[in-house]
Formats: C-alpha cells, structure tokens, sequence
C-alpha cells in the first residue's frame, strides 16, 4: 500500500498521482504479488484494476511488469468489498457486502497463499475494524500533503506491529514490512 511521508494513502479527493513507482519497485513488489493467490480490492480500486489489468499484457508496449501482472490478476480470484456489486464467477470475482469478519476469515481458512490487497483506503479501514489485517506493506513516497484520506482513520485502539524488513529504492520510496 502507497502512502505520503504523512500517513495518507490519497489525496483529498482520492488523487494517486503523488505515488512514484518504477521498474525497480514493480520487481521487489511483485516477488511480494507472488506470495499471494487472491486479491482484495474496494470497488473503487477493483474497477480501476478491471479497466487495466485483463488486457494489459497484450498491449503491444507491455512491459515485463505488465505482462506477469496480468497473468496473475486473470488467474486471482478477485474479492470485492462492495454493497452494490454481484459476485462473477467468469471474471473470478467474489463480492462481499456484509458479515465482513466471517466471509474473510472463511476464505483465510482456505489452502492456499496469502490474500493481498492494494491500495483501497475504505476498504481498508473496514478490514482493519475487524481486526483482519495480518501485515503491512507501506510504500513511504517521499511527499507531504498536510491532507487527505487514510487507511488508519477511525482505528479505534493501538495497532503495534513489529518491523520483519525495510528497504529503500533509488527513488526515494521506502518499503516497510510489519506484522502485527
């Protein structure tokens, strides 16, 4: 997950456009993308990632990124927490509109990796109410923006979590591993 030297994960209105990303970042996150065989997106996000990801690798300026990501994300079933979205078996697609804490706990239950999620502020925050946040992956972006939207915003009690790794890229972006 992306965020400012401040915390945020957005802009105001929700702008990414302050998130710096490269080839040497695409790498190392996606050895990460790897490790997981699900992704969780809010509906914002999903149909951000649905307007890019299916047909990414067969544009014919794709990069090596590009292509091995939308490998996986044809492969992954996509999770959805949305109230106004229908699960699509042909897309993959699993919604969940309520009993939060008992739908993702059942498919955390299920063999196989781990479930990532990116980006998605609300949903997010949803997650984390339920205590069902197991790492964190922050991408610091080296800009401050005083104001904007969070993934930690309503967090009701302290979240300690314990540093496994850091590491800084060229970029000025540094990734910090956490778990809980």
């Amino acid at each position: 997950m992306h965020v400012t030297a401040d915390g945020f994960a957005g802009g105001p209105n929700g702008e990414m456009d302050w998130i710096h990303v490269d080839e040497e970042i695409f790498e190392y996150a996606g050895r990460e993308t790897d490790r997981a065989d699900a992704a969780l997106y809010g509906k914002t996000t999903y149909q951000m990632m649905e307007g890019y990801w299916p047909t990414a690798a067969d544009q014919p300026n794709a990069s090596k990124h590009d292509i091995q990501h939308s490998n996986w994300y044809n492969r992954v079933p996509k999770i959805v927490l949305s109230r106004s979205m229908k699960s699509d078996p042909s897309k993959n697609l699993i919604v969940i509109s309520d009993n939060l804490a008992d739908e993702i706990n059942k498919l955390k239950q299920q063999p196989g990796k781990n479930i990532i999620i990116f980006g998605s502020a609300t949903a997010v925050r949803s997650l984390l109410k339920e205590n069902l946040i197991d790492e964190f992956w922050l991408f610091v972006n080296p800009v401050v923006m005083g104001t904007g939207l969070s993934f930690f915003d309503g967090v009701k009690s302290r979240l300690k979590l314990k540093l496994i790794s850091g590491r800084a890229f060229a970029s000025g972006v540094v990734c910090l591993h956490y778990e809980k």
